[in-house]
């Protein structure tokens, strides 16, 4: 026995070895666990770093490299090469006097940035349509994209732009700026964080209320509930749906979609919400990203409160440099339009996310130029549900182009709502889907609950004894576990 101890020792050890090894199978997300046996150890060598900044700032960059690390592998290589380039880029342009050739600096670090998210997202798409112009003989090239690359790539280029527009002046550390673009909760799926509004709050090193952490940690246990209970749970009968469509019936393709619109609302926000809880426990504030944005009455509205960041990111660096609203009416829905294009390209390399995103911006369109007459209608609960009806079902339908396979799907699966469904098998269908129709029936509940209502959970919480906090989170885990799928899903926007 005594013989074997160290055998059985040294293959115990290796395996705890290839747990902390990047698993191309499995990477790191939030709602691993993995993740919060690392955070654990991670939260109370945080709490002492804190006080000396550079310690703290050595620290989290090192663990938001190793969780990159653990997300893409050998590519967080190329996050430090990233930010090594626009830091010394940045410098570069407050020592240029000439405005020429500080805009040609702004111009190197875009196109160079463009370029590298250009090569790993899109250089399949494009070869794919030059070979079907041409009827070539295509063959894919061996291409892994890196995770949250486009997430990074846009806090980046806005760093820049606003170095060269003086609106910040870069950071004096290198340390400091690679410390705002790998910031862990933040890196692979966002929210997308501005340099002026996230580096003071580097430069202050505040450590965070005993108020703020407990909404943080009441932040990340709804994004477990959103992401890891309801989202995933709701996605398998989604994903049936999807991926078969001409097996399901119209009833069936009405639900798949209605919950696809749910899922994708509660995997993203979900995500938000824990990042934004984590960076809070930390003493950062992230900035809010989804605002009830199933509540909109109109797209503008609904822009304004979905991804939040990315909306507002696409705002100030696309759409007023195309010239926003200052050009006249025409210019004005044009650039609606391509900004909206852009933005349904940078979500995915597929026609049917530029379809995407061209639908939304002919929306966009579309309500701006009715607002004259919609001013005239009277603001009544009537015209509140006619309003609102018709955005949530543009807004659905929208999503079907985003999630199918492709567009032949996509029409299939609205055709069959508009054209094989009967009433009488929504009650067969609540029957067999029971859980499934509980939980959405819940969401679309909760989603309509006044802002001020839905945040009193929160304040019960934070005021609450640890007793109640301890209960509240063992219930959560409990009904994780109850509902989880065999695997964790990943999360959706993780592929953007």
């Amino acid at each position: 026995m005594l013989c074997e101890l160290p055998e059985f020792s040294f293959e115990a050890l290796k395996n705890l070895g290839a747990l902390f090894k990047y698993d191309s199978s499995a990477p790191m997300l939030f709602s691993s666990g993995i993740f919060w046996l690392l955070f654990i150890f991670f939260l109370p060598v945080y709490v002492l770093l804190k006080k000396s900044k550079w310690k703290m700032t050595l620290f989290v960059v090192l663990f938001s490299l190793y969780f990159y690390y653990k997300s893409s592998g050998l590519f967080f290589l190329m996050l430090i090469a990233t930010s090594l380039v626009d830091w010394l880029i940045s410098h570069l342009m407050v020592k240029v006097k000439k405005r020429a050739g500080r805009r040609a600096l702004m111009w190197f670090s875009i196109c160079l940035s463009l370029s590298i998210l250009g090569y790993f997202k899109y250089a399949n798409f494009f070869l794919w349509n030059w070979n079907a112009m041409v009827k070539g003989n295509f063959q894919p090239l061996d291409i892994i994209l890196p995770v949250g690359i486009s997430f990074y790539t846009f806090q980046s280029i806005s760093y820049v732009v606003d170095v060269y527009k003086e609106k910040i002046k870069p950071t004096r550390l290198w340390i400091d700026y690679i410390f705002f673009l790998s910031f862990f909760p933040a890196l692979v799926a966002g929210p997308i964080v501005r340099a002026d509004y996230f580096l003071p709050q580097l430069e202050k090193n505040q450590s965070a209320s005993a108020n703020e952490v407990w909404a943080g940690l009441w932040l990340i246990v709804i994004g477990i509930v959103k992401k890891a209970l309801i989202a995933d749970y709701i996605s398998q009968f989604n994903d049936l749906v999807f991926n078969e469509p001409s097996l399901y019936t119209g009833v069936q393709a009405l639900m798949g979609v209605l919950g696809y619109t749910m899922q994708i609302y509660c995997d993203f926000s979900g995500y938000s919400d824990m990042a934004i809880g984590l960076a809070l426990i930390m003493g950062f504030k992230l900035g809010i990203n989804f605002d009830s944005p199933y509540q909109s009455r109109n797209l503008t509205d609904f822009w304004r409160r979905w991804h939040i960041s990315l909306s507002s990111w696409l705002r100030d660096y696309v759409y007023i440099p195309l010239g926003g609203n200052r050009k006249g009416t025409f210019r004005t829905y044009l650039n609606n339009f391509l900004t909206m294009l852009i933005g349904g390209l940078w979500h995915g390399a597929a026609w049917k996310f530029v379809f995407w995103g061209a639908m939304h911006g002919v929306g966009l369109a579309v309500h701006k130029a009715c607002k004259p007459v919609l001013k005239k209608i009277p603001d009544n609960w009537f015209t509140i549900l006619i309003f609102w009806s018709i955005t949530f079902v543009y807004v659905s339908l929208l999503w079907v182009f985003f999630r199918a396979a492709s567009f032949e799907d996509s029409i299939l699966i609205i055709k069959n709502i508009f054209t094989d469904f009967y009433w009488n098998q929504i009650p067969q269908f609540f029957e067999a889907r029971m859980i499934w129709c509980i939980m959405m029936i819940a969401l679309i509940i909760m989603h309509f609950i006044p802002q001020r209502v839905a945040d009193k959970p929160q304040v019960l919480f934070v005021k609450s004894p640890w007793i109640v906090k301890l209960v509240v989170f063992l219930i959560v885990v409990q009904l994780v576990i109850e509902f989880m799928s065999e695997e964790v899903a990943p999360f959706i926007y993780f592929q953007f």
